[in-house]
């Protein structure tokens, strides 16, 4: 017999030992009933790690806010900038004209109600009317809560963006940081401002 089969038999000794004391197959009894207590009623509460689990990118894309995507755009545009031969160090504010968007799914229900009016004299008069019912599609995710299927996500319009840089103050500068923030958010020269910051 072997030094491993001699702990596993000691350790069942001490087992059958124990079960055999009253006191002890008692609290064992208890604690096995307690162990299928706690694992029954843990069903009943909301587990706490949902945090830990990754989300998937279209969530994370979706749950951006207006102010997100503001800080978001100002600090590319910063990076951008200080590349910028001549920028420097920088500063940029970017106002925009409303918040994210979502565009919902929907359904469309169409009836036209058809009616006759018998005009004395006159004949008969036909008249159609149309009504259309939009419905937004609800779905139901996985913890069973019901929202509306969200198809896409609008951007907010950019409405303008100050530039506050070391070499605001250099025409050639000026120009270079103007032709990228226009390149990069599609608007027009007049609502970008590039000026020179404090030394």
């Amino acid at each position: 017999m072997g030094k491993q089969d001699k702990e596993q038999a000691g350790v069942m000794d001490r087992l059958r030992k124990l079960m055999e004391n009253g006191k002890y197959r008692k609290i064992l009894i208890a604690v096995g009933i307690g162990a299928i207590l706690l694992i029954f009623l843990s069903s009943y509460f909301p587990k706490g790690d949902k945090a830990a689990e990754p989300e998937a990118p279209a969530e994370t894309a979706a749950s951006l806010t207006a102010e997100e995507y503001t800080r978001e755009l100002e600090a590319s545009l910063t990076q951008i900038i200080e590349g910028i031969e001549g920028a420097g160090a920088t500063k940029v504010m970017v106002t925009i004209e409303k918040g994210v968007e979502q565009v919902y799914a929907t359904e469309q229900k169409k009836s036209t109600q058809t009616t006759q009016d018998n005009l004395s004299g006159e004949g008969e008069k036909n008249q159609a009317k149309d009504d259309v019912e939009t419905n937004y599609i609800i779905v139901e995710d996985a913890d069973g809560a019901q929202k509306a299927l969200a198809v896409t996500q609008v951007q907010p319009v950019v409405k303008g963006v100050v530039i506050v840089c070391e070499g605001g103050d250099n025409p050639s500068v000026q120009q270079r940081v103007t032709d990228a923030v226009t390149t990069a958010l599609n608007l027009s020269s007049a609502r970008v401002c590039v000026v020179k910051s404090q030394s």
